[in-house]
C-alpha cells in the first residue's frame, strides 16, 4: 500500500479552520447582541486600540462620536470578533507564505492558499464597510457568506494537507452532482439566512408551520428583497416592513425544506453506495440545524439557540465540503492507485 503523508502546514491549517469556527460564532453573537455598531468607526473603538474604559477616554469618544454614545459591553463584543479576525487573517497570510515556499514540493496545494489569502483581505473590507455603511444589510451578509466561506476553503486545505481521507473511486457521475448540487443549495441557504439576520426577520413569524396563523401570510417580496435599497440610514434593528421581513422569513422556510430534501436524497444515495458513515454524519448535521431552526421560532430565538444555529449551518457546510471532497473527480491513473491502496487496506487484517 503507498504511503500518504501529511504534508507539512496540516496542524497550521486545522488550527485556522477551529479559529475560523469562532470567528463565525463571535460574528453571529455580535449581531445577536444587535453590537454590529458597538464601535462606530474601524478599526480601533472611538478611536482607540480597545473600548475606552475611563472616564477621561469615554469623555474624549463621546466629543468624537456625539451621536454614538459608549456602550462597553458592545464594544467589546464588536473588538473581540475583531481581534479573533485579525489573528485568524495573519494565521492565512502564514499559510500563504508557507504555500509559496514549498510550491514545488509535491502535493502542496498553492492556488487555494492564495485563494484563502484574497477571500480574507476582502473579509476586512467588508468588515469595515459593516461600519462605516451602518450595517447595510447587503454588505452584513456578504460579509457573513465570506466568514462561512473562509470556514469551508480552510477545511478543505486541512483535508488536502492531510493526506488521510482519500478519494473514493468508482462512483457515479450522478451522486458527484447530486453533492455538488446540496454544496450550492447550501450556500444559498446560509445567503438566505445572512438576509434574514442582517433585515432583523428572525422572528417575523413566531409559529410553525404557519406563519401568522397563516399558510401563506400576506408577504411583500418586493421590499423585502430589493438588494438595490439606499446606502444612507442606520440598519440597526432594520428598516422594513412587517410583510417585507415576513417574505424573507418565509422564503428561509421554504429554502429549509428545499435543501433538506435534496439533502435526505443525497445521504439515501450515500447509503445505497456504501457510504453509510457519510450518510449518517449527513443526517446528523441536518437533524440537529433543522431542530434548532424550529426551536428559533417556537423559543422566540433565544440568543443561545440563535448562535448554535449559527454554528449547525458552519457544521452542515463542513460536512457537505468532506463529502464533495471525498467523491470528487480524479484522473484514471490516480484512481487506480486509489483502488489499489484500498484493497490492500482491506485485506491487511487477514495477513495479505
Amino acid at each position: 500500500m503507498s504511503e500518504r503523508k501529511t504534508l507539512p502546514g496540516y496542524r497550521l491549517a486545522m488550527f485556522a479552520t477551529a479559529l475560523a469556527v469562532v470567528v463565525v460564532l463571535l460574528g453571529a453573537y455580535t449581531r445577536l447582541t444587535h453590537a454590529g455598531l458597538g464601535c462606530p468607526d474601524w478599526p480601533g473603538c472611538y478611536g482607540f486600540i480597545g473600548v475606552p474604559m475611563s472616564e477621561h477616554k469615554q469623555s474624549l469618544a463621546e466629543e468624537r462620536f456625539p451621536h454614538a454614545p459608549v456602550e462597553v459591553e458592545k464594544g467589546w463584543n464588536e473588538m473581540v470578533h475583531r481581534y479573533f479576525a485579525g489573528t485568524l487573517g495573519l494565521v492565512i497570510l502564514g499559510l500563504a507564505v508557507q504555500a509559496l515556499r514549498r510550491r514545488a514540493v509535491d502535493g502542496q496545494p498553492l492556488k487555494l492558499p492564495l485563494l484563502l489569502l484574497g477571500v480574507v483581505i476582502a473579509q476586512a473590507a467588508f468588515g469595515m464597510w459593516t461600519v462605516t455603511l451602518k450595517l447595510w444589510p447587503q454588505v452584513v451578509t456578504g460579509h457573513l457568506l465570506g466568514g462561512f466561506t473562509t470556514l469551508a476553503l480552510l477545511f478543505l486545505l486541512s483535508l488536502r494537507l492531510s493526506g488521510a481521507l482519500p478519494v473514493l473511486p468508482g462512483l457515479s457521475l450522478r451522486l458527484r452532482a447530486l453533492a455538488g448540487v446540496a454544496l450550492v443549495l447550501a450556500g444559498c441557504q446560509i445567503a438566505l439566512g445572512g438576509w434574514v439576520s442582517s433585515n432583523y426577520a428572525a422572528v417575523a413569524c413566531v409559529d410553525l408551520p404557519t406563519c401568522h396563523g397563516e399558510w401563506w401570510p400576506a408577504m411583500d417580496f418586493a421590499n423585502g428583497f430589493h438588494l438595490t435599497q439606499h446606502i444612507g440610514p442606520n440598519y440597526l434593528g432594520g428598516q422594513l416592513d412587517s410583510d417585507a421581513r415576513t417574505a424573507i422569513h418565509m422564503t428561509h422556510r421554504l429554502g429549509a425544506v428545499a435543501l433538506s430534501l435534496v439533502l435526505l436524497l443525497l445521504a439515501w444515495r450515500l447509503r445505497a453506495a456504501g457510504l453509510g458513515r457519510l450518510a449518517g454524519l449527513l443526517l446528523l448535521a441536518l437533524a440537529a440545524q433543522v431542530s434548532l431552526g424550529v426551536s428559533n421560532v417556537l423559543l422566540h430565538l433565544p440568543l443561545a439557540v440563535a448562535v448554535a444555529h449559527n454554528a449547525g449551518g458552519a457544521a452542515l457546510l463542513l460536512v457537505l465540503v468532506l463529502i464533495n471532497y471525498r467523491l470528487r473527480a480524479v484522473p484514471l491513473a490516480a484512481s487506480k492507485r486509489v483502488e489499489a491502496d484500498l484493497a490492500d487496506t482491506r485485506l491487511a487484517p487477514l495477513g495479505k
